[in-house]
């Protein structure tokens, strides 16, 4: 056997080994990929009624915000109304409340019989820009009588 010869065998020898690793390889790629798309499968069938029940469940809350925004709207025509009847209110009673209550204090006053215009109960005393004047210090002379 001469030099080339063994040279050859050696390369096809190497060349049987080399396809015989691409062909495990490639052996092991297509189970992967058969098991990828058994996967894809089954996630494609259990997303499907997930998806289903997503949509019901953004209907359902869709309905319910209609719902919200009709009784929001009630509530403020209510709130509007509400405001509206205190304006009224207000302005019918309002001047009228005003004039019996000054007009029963008046009676009071009138039935006390009170000379001078301080209030029943109240201490006898005047403020003064701030201070606190008793009427004994109001009555001092003005001027020294010797």
């Amino acid at each position: 056997m001469s030099g080339g010869e063994v040279a050859g065998i050696l390369v096809a020898v190497f060349w049987a080994i080399l396809v015989s690793f691409l062909a495990v390889a490639l052996a092991r790629l297509a189970q992967t990929l058969r098991a990828t798309t058994r996967l894809v499968a089954d996630v494609t069938e259990q997303a499907v009624p997930l998806l289903a029940d997503a949509s019901a469940a953004v209907r359902s809350a869709q309905t319910q915000i209609d719902r919200v925004d009709a009784i929001a709207t009630d509530v403020q025509e209510v709130t509007s109304n509400a405001s509206a009847l205190s304006t009224t209110v207000a302005s019918t009673f309002g001047g009228p409340l005003v004039k019996v209550a000054a007009f029963g204090y008046g009676v009071r006053r009138a039935l006390a019989g009170r000379k001078d215009d301080v209030p029943a109960g109240d201490p006898r005393r005047t403020v003064i820009v701030g201070r606190t004047v008793s009427r004994r210090e109001k009555r001092k002379p003005r001027g020294k009588r010797d």
